[in-house]
C-alpha cells in the first residue's frame, strides 16, 4: 500500500465524510477505476448491506470488462446487481446523435431509481470526477434529470487522484487504460448496430491478443481505423499486414492504420465544428 500525500489524504478524509453521512449507496459500476473506486468506498465506508453495484450487461460493454467487473465485487466481498438496459432499442440511441450518452445514461440512471423502491434512503452515485465537468459528457445531464450523484464531483476528485488513491487500496484496476464504451467507436449518425457493437469488440480483442493494451478500432460502415498508443506504433506497422488481414476477417471490407495514434474522445472532434 503506498502512502498517499497530504493533499490526497485530505481528500481521502472528505470522501470518508461524505459517505458516512449517507444511508447506503446504489453505484452505476462498468469496471472501469471511476466507478471502481466509487463503490470500493461505499463498501468501506458504509459497510457490506449499504453498498450496492450494479452493472448492466448492455451489448456496449465489452465482454472482458464485465468479467473484470464481476471478479472485482467477488474479490471484495461486494454486493453485485446485474440488469439489462434496453437502450440498442431506442431510436433516440441507435441513431447515435452527438447526444447519444444521454439517452444510454438516461436508461441505466431510470432503474437505478426504480431500484431505490428496494432500497429506501439509498442514493444512486455515479462515478463522474471532477475533470469530467471540463469535457463534452452529455451522461452528466443524464444524471442530474435522474437525481445522480457524484462523491468524486463533490469532493472534487480528479482522474490522477483517483488512480493515486486506487493504488494506495491496491485496487486491481488502478491503472487499467479507460474503455470507453464500444458504440464511442462510430461516428455520430451512423446507426449504433448489434453487429458493429461485435465487429468493434472482437477487433479490439484481437488487437490485444498481439500485446496492444490501450487500443480503439473506429467502425466507418465499410472499413475500420485502427489506433494505438503513439509508442506502439512502430510495433503494429512492423506487422501490419498480418493484423490488417486478420481485422478484415471480421468482415471489414477495408481497414487502416491512423498514424496519429489514439487518442480518446477523437470522435467528439466533429462537435467543435458544429
Amino acid at each position: 500500500m503506498n502512502d498517499l500525500s497530504p493533499a490526497l489524504n485530505e481528500k481521502l478524509h472528505l470522501l470518508e465524510n461524505w459517505y458516512r453521512q449517507r444511508k447506503g449507496s446504489l453505484v452505476a459500476f462498468s469496471g472501469g477505476i471511476d466507478s471502481t473506486l466509487v463503490l470500493f468506498l461505499s463498501r468501506k465506508f458504509q459497510g457490506r448491506d449499504s453498498a450496492i453495484g450494479v452493472i448492466s450487461n448492455s451489448e456496449s460493454l465489452k465482454s472482458r470488462d464485465f468479467k473484470l467487473a464481476q471478479s472485482f465485487c467477488k474479490e471484495f466481498d461486494i454486493q453485485l446487481r446485474i440488469i439489462k438496459t434496453d437502450e440498442l432499442n431506442d431510436s433516440n440511441y441507435n441513431q447515435n446523435p452527438i447526444n447519444r450518452c444521454f439517452f444510454c445514461k438516461d436508461h441505466l440512471f431510470h432503474d437505478l431509481q426504480e431500484m431505490k423502491k428496494e432500497f429506501p434512503g439509498f442514493e444512486v452515485l455515479s462515478g463522474t470526477n471532477y475533470d469530467d465537468l471540463g469535457d463534452y459528457r452529455p451522461g452528466i445531464d443524464a444524471a442530474q434529470k435522474n437525481l445522480v450523484i457524484s462523491p468524486l464531483v463533490d469532493c472534487k476528485v480528479t482522474k490522477d487522484e483517483i488512480r493515486e488513491i486506487a493504488k494506495h487500496f491496491s485496487l486491481p484496476n488502478w491503472n487499467k487504460p479507460a474503455s470507453p464504451c464500444l458504440s464511442s467507436r462510430i461516428p455520430y449518425n451512423q446507426a449504433v448496430t448489434f453487429e458493429k457493437l461485435k465487429q468493434i469488440e472482437a477487433a479490439e480483442d484481437l488487437l490485444n491478443g498481439h500485446g496492444f493494451e490501450d487500443v480503439r478500432v473506429r467502425h466507418f460502415g465499410t472499413f475500420g481505423k485502427i489506433e494505438v498508443q503513439k509508442e506502439d506504433m512502430d510495433k503494429l506497422l512492423s506487422i501490419k499486414d498480418k493484423i490488417i488481414s486478420e481485422i478484415k476477417n471480421l468482415g471489414f471490407a477495408r481497414v487502416e492504420i491512423d498514424e496519429e495514434g489514439l487518442v480518446s474522445g477523437k470522435m467528439n472532434r466533429v462537435i467543435n465544428k458544429i
